[in-house]
């Protein structure tokens, strides 16, 4: 099992639940396996530009970026970055 860590918003979303167990093979497949994946997903099905991804700290997109691999004891943490003028 992945932990996926989410920020206020998208756990607000999520029933309040900041913190959500899921079975996956890759960094998508965690995503999309939760309550909020419309919120993650553009209908592009790519993931919305203002939402940073990590595993265990690192950027995935220093990586495999969506596609990257999980073992099973990892924590992702989506974080929603803040934008404006």
């Amino acid at each position: 099992m992945v932990t996926v860590l989410l920020p206020g918003l998208l756990a607000d979303q999520a029933g309040g639940r900041k913190e959500l167990q899921v079975d996956a093979a890759t960094v998508r497949g965690a995503l999309e396996a939760l309550p909020v994946r419309d919120l993650l997903f553009d209908e592009r099905d790519e993931l919305r530009p203002l939402l940073n991804v990590y595993v265990d700290r690192e950027d995935i997109r220093s990586g495999d970026g969506i596609e990257t691999a999980l073992s099973g004891d990892e924590t992702i943490r989506v974080v929603a970055a803040i934008a404006g003028g």
